[in-house]
């Protein structure tokens, strides 16, 4: 398959769905049906006017030709920006005035209809010419909605191995630079190179270009492999899905920096399922219950909650919602808070928080509608003098989300309370009138719908309590949630799976609606795999004290809660003093440091550090800067490591240095979010483990007894995807094999794929078998000398690998080279093992092998491979073979040529050689890279080398001609090549005539029959004819084709060039003028 005919699929399917296919050329400003004044104009105006007309009959037309104006000028110098403006005027309308009976009237002037995706004007348009500042393009497809060019799409040739998606990317990054102008009006880009198609925004680095893997949202790749590109055409390019899409799922968050964010195939089905839940368990004997969405941690749980918080607001059934947003901690909710805040255009709602719980009632209690309110769970605490929380509000449009919904508290479960009371003791605790019924009203399991609450009595029997004390049974903070709100409809999100033995989350939220589990979310690559690594720091223990400790330890809770802070504080003493003694601190601060910097010399990032409790995170800081002093500043602002803790001004002296207040503590956090900020180490407690995310954060070391959900939150941490980032790396200190165990097993029980961690001896055994691979390839090569030989020896094993016969389709170059870069994978996996670091000099010079035999930079172009770029790069800092980059004249002792000149000194050098493979491997890449640069827009001369070397070069691989010839072949090349390079010098011709004299000379007869000087004449006269009469987007259109070759023909019998081959020679200076064309337009 071609890429016309790939283009040629696409436009089919597109049309499947719903759009009209035109032709770029026949819309042009000149062409058989025009739509737009000129190649620089982006959007359609004709189109754009008539849709304005249609969808607002009752706004004047002087409005909306205003209107119109300022789709045209957006007036904003930035892309992302105007790109916002234009997204903000796309959703909303564009606001007019006007005068109607001598009134202003304030309105809006809708560019879409949203309701209905047959009233809009869907347009698949293909080769749309566009004319820059300085130069003109023509990207592939532009989808076009009501004159408007809202997606791009760009392709790539199947079956060019070297035209890989990424080129893609790349050719839209220079669109960007080219032609910016269409960018301001997109809303999605799209690339594919036929076996893969991934979807991006505006802002959008490759790490964040994802596939869309469905059509109907249940069924994953329904179409089979390798149609990646249809089932995304189909599931989210469909008029009605894209409508949706870009209404509800495009968001542009600024935090000192513009983003733009789109949502993922699994968030944009997960917001359409739970709405419909919502929606029914809303209605007049509904459930109360929306249901639950598990989304793996790392896979953007905040964006879909936001998404379904505006489409909600917008949905007419809701009628104007109220959305509650409750999480379990001030952090959680101010990290929250602040996703949502910075998603304003999107919801089109200030959010507003809860401080206290008087401000809670007070922004509750008869709201009318409307409104997102963000509070914690606990201040739906009843007041010491209630025994249930008021109602604030009886409607029944009223959403609650939770975020973690998998949290026990949220619970309706009923627990014993005590309090000093005044009256006598022992007395069996009652309760009077409204009170005592409140109470038999509380659900206690998941049989009943929290609608219908179950009833029980207060236990008959003593309690025991001492004297003066008060005993009640407090309801779980959900049913303190339901007494508020009774009439809302609960919806829960969550990281991981809801536990088994869990029946509080199903009571309150109902069952699942949707899951994206962990293998999902890696095959989509929207997350990382996360390794697993023990480094259990040693303990002697007294005999005396064991059973203690291990009792604490079974009873130890992962992770402090606001109500339970008091009764763990105890349960944490006892192990903290071992946990927490001088001599194990030393050694975990030692074996951190090294373990650390040995990671980055493989892998470049930051970790993050949990202890036990805020004193050993001081102890811990302390003995790491006592190794480390230059990781130190006292200045928030610098340094390379920090210790983020709750805390307050009355705290002992020796943690108050550590205790910042919340903006600095938000700086912080920016300082660590940024990869390039120095900030490399944060210590914490418990902050930063749920709800935070640094994608450049690719280790967690552990050193605090942690299990269950807070566990898997916690190692999440690590799993966020960002540039060369292979996998996030778990390291634990103090022993959480087990309790990674349990969650495993809670996690498949909930039918999740994938695993949590894995082990990074795994990553170990890959890279043991990858490196006996590569000993298979290079056997017969001597390398025992590899520590020593130095360059010598990497030349004579790339010269070996170089001489192996093709297996597979691949020959021994690519064989090596994608075997080297999973070894390289493996080995920034486990480099930390002490059985990696025994094989790290012989990776280091594998690594080094494969960059000589890969290397493309051999004119000082720029690369634009990141990915190979980022593989290279991670040549071990230390390897004893060469802490650069290794050419492959540096392999061979050569001196780097002026490559333009291929003098007979050098090529002699060359030819006598040792390393015969190489050697032809040198002549192979330079005659390649000069025929492209030299003769990259003369089509004549690169297609006689290109043909000439391929030919050459497919004889050498097939072993049809030994390495002699081939080298005598290659410098008698290289001879002619020089020559031909300087034809124009000795013709008198300038590098264009030349083009067109080789154009010319094809032709056996015209040689004979013309004379030198008569076929000089016509390259002249061709060339000052063609360049004037050249037109952009000549070559797609027809008529003008017909024009230029009416002209040559004449130009041609003008000076009696022989008609056998008239028609042939045409063509070609026609296919040499297209080749020639770009530069002249520009």
């Amino acid at each position: 398959m071609t890429e016309d005919q790939l283009e040629r699929d696409t436009l089919a399917w597109l049309q499947d769905v719903g759009y009209t296919h035109r032709y770029g050329p026949d819309i042009a400003f000149d062409g058989a049906t025009p739509e737009r004044a000129d190649y620089r104009q982006v959007l359609l105006p004709f189109r754009l006017r008539e849709a304005m007309a249609r969808l607002n009959p009752g706004v004047p037309a002087a409005a909306r030709e205003d209107a119109v104006k300022q789709v045209l000028d957006l007036g904003i110098p930035s892309l992302l920006q105007a790109n916002r403006a234009f997204h903000k005027l796309l959703v909303g309308g564009v606001p007019v005035q006007y005068q109607r009976d001598g009134e202003t009237i304030g309105d809006f002037v809708r560019l879409v209809d949203w309701a209905q995706p047959g009233r809009n004007e869907w347009w698949a348009v293909n080769q749309f010419t566009i004319k820059g500042p300085h130069k003109t393009r023509r990207p592939d497809i532009i989808l076009f909605v009501n004159g408007l060019p809202l997606v791009l799409l760009e392709l790539k040739n199947p079956a060019d191995e070297n035209a890989s998606i990424w080129k893609a990317l790349d050719q839209i990054e220079t669109y960007k630079e080219q032609i910016a102008d269409v960018f301001q009006y997109n809303e999605v880009l799209v690339i594919s190179d036929g076996t893969e198609a991934l979807m991006g925004s505006l802002s959008a680095n490759a790490e964040r270009f994802m596939a869309w893997r469905t059509i109907d949202g249940v069924q994953l790749d329904p179409l089979g492999p390798f149609q990646e590109l249809q089932t995304l055409v189909r599931g989210v390019l469909a008029p009605a899905a894209l409508l949706d899409y870009l209404r509800y799922f495009v968001l542009f968050e600024d935090d000192g920096q513009l983003v733009k964010k789109i949502a993922g195939y699994h968030q944009f089905h997960a917001v359409r399922a739970a709405i419909g839940e919502v929606v029914a368990a809303s209605r007049p004997g509904g459930t109360r219950k929306g249901g639950v969405v598990w989304h793996t941690q790392g896979s953007g749980k905040s964006i879909t909650m936001t998404c379904f918080a505006a489409r909600v607001m917008q949905e007419p059934a809701m009628e104007n919602p109220t959305i509650v947003v409750i999480t379990d901690r001030n952090d959680l909710d101010g990290q929250l808070f602040g996703v949502f805040s910075l998603a304003q255009d999107l919801l089109r709602e200030q959010p507003v928080q809860a401080l206290t719980r008087p401000d809670l009632r007070a922004k509750l209690a008869h709201r009318p509608s409307g409104g997102i309110l963000f509070a914690t769970i606990q201040k739906f605490m009843p007041g010491e003098d209630e025994d249930s929380f008021p109602v604030l509000s009886d409607r029944s449009n009223i959403v609650v989300i939770a975020d973690e919904a998998h949290r026990t508290q949220y619970g309706f479960k009923a627990t014993l309370k005590t309090r000093k009371r005044g009256f006598e003791q022992n007395e069996a605790p009652a309760l009077a009138g409204q009170a005592q019924e409140a109470i038999k009203n509380i659900v206690t399991s998941d049989a009943g719908s929290s609608a219908l609450p179950a009833h029980f009595e207060p236990p008959p029997y003593h309690l025991g309590l001492d004297a003066g004390l008060q005993t009640t049974w407090q309801a779980g903070y959900a049913q303190h949630l339901r007494d508020a709100l009774p009439n809302a409809t609960f919806v829960g999100f969550t990281g991981t799976p809801v536990s088994s033995a869990d029946h509080n989350t199903r009571a309150v939220f109902g069952d699942y609606i949707h899951v994206y589990d962990m293998q999902q979310a890696k095959e989509d690559g929207a997350t990382v795999a996360i390794y697993y690594e023990s480094r259990l720091a040693k303990l002697r223990l007294k005999d005396e004290d064991l059973p203690a400790i291990d009792d604490e330890v079974d009873e130890l809770a992962e992770d402090e809660e606001e109500s339970q802070q008091a009764k763990l504080k105890s349960r944490w003493a006892a192990l903290e003093k071992i946990v927490g003694a001088a001599p194990r601190v030393a050694s975990v601060a030692a074996d951190l440091v090294a373990h650390f910097e040995e990671r980055n010399t493989a892998q470049t990032g930051k970790a993050m550090v949990v202890a036990m409790s805020r004193e050993i995170c001081v102890h811990l800081y302390d003995e790491i800067v006592r190794l480390r002093p230059d990781w130190h500043d006292p200045d928030p602002e610098k340094g390379a490591i920090k210790i983020v803790m709750t805390g307050s001004a009355s705290d002992k002296a020796l943690l108050r240095p550590h205790i910042y207040d919340g903006k600095v503590k938000k700086r912080l956090e920016k300082r660590f979010k940024d990869p390039a900020d120095p900030l490399r180490l944060v210590i914490v407690r418990d902050m930063w483990l749920t709800g935070f995310d640094a994608p450049c954060v690719h280790t967690l070391y552990v050193d605090k007894p942690m299990k269950g959900h807070n566990l898997m939150q916690a190692i999440a941490r690590v799993n966020r995807v960002f540039k060369g980032k292979q996998g996030g790396l778990v390291v634990d200190y103090i022993g959480i094999g087990n309790e990674l165990k349990a969650a495993m097993k809670e996690y498949t029980a909930s039918k999740g794929r994938g695993t949590p961690t894995v082990d990074a001896r795994e990553a170990y055994s890959v890279l043991m078998e990858k490196l006996d691979v590569l000993h298979a390839l290079l056997h017969g090569c001597d390398i025992s000398d590899f520590l020593t030989g130095g360059h010598s020896t990497l030349a004579r094993a790339a010269n070996h690998v170089l001489g192996l016969r093709p297996e597979g389709g691949k020959d021994g170059k690519r064989r090596f080279a994608d075997t080297t870069l999973a070894l390289t994978q493996a080995f920034s996996l486990c480099c930390t093992l002490d059985e990696a670091k025994a094989v790290r000099e012989e990776v280091a010079f594998m690594q080094a092998v494969k960059v000589i035999l890969t290397k493309r930079d051999i004119t000082a172009q720029r690369r634009t491979d990141a990915q190979r770029d980022e593989a290279i790069r991670q040549i071990i800092g230390n390897a004893v073979v060469s802490d650069q980059v290794v050419g492959i004249f540096d392999a061979v002792g050569l001196d780097k040529p002026n490559i333009g000149l291929l003098d007979d000194e050098f090529l002699a050098q060359v030819k006598n050689l040792p390393e015969k493979n190489l050697a032809v491997e040198l002549l192979e890449r330079l005659l390649e890279g000069e025929i492209k640069s030299r003769f990259g827009s003369n089509v004549v001369q690169e297609k006689k080398f290109s043909d000439l070397l391929g030919n050459v070069i497919k004889r050498y691989q097939n072993r049809s001609i030994e390495t002699a010839q081939v080298m005598e072949e290659l410098v008698d090349m290289a001879k002619k090549f020089r020559e031909a390079a300087h034809r124009g010098e000795l013709l008198g011709l300038s590098e264009d005539e030349v083009r067109f004299y080789d154009a010319l000379a094809t032709n056996e007869s015209a040689v004979r029959e013309l004379t030198d000087e008569t076929l000089k004449k016509i390259a002249h006269e061709l060339t000052e004819n063609l360049r004037q009469n050249l037109s952009v987007d000549w070559s797609e259109r027809e008529s003008v084709r017909a024009k230029l070759r009416l002209m040559v023909k004449r130009i041609l019998r003008k000076y009696k060039y022989p008609p056998d081959l008239e028609a042939a020679a045409v063509e070609l200076v026609l296919q040499q003028a297209q080749a020639l064309g770009e530069s002249w337009a520009a």
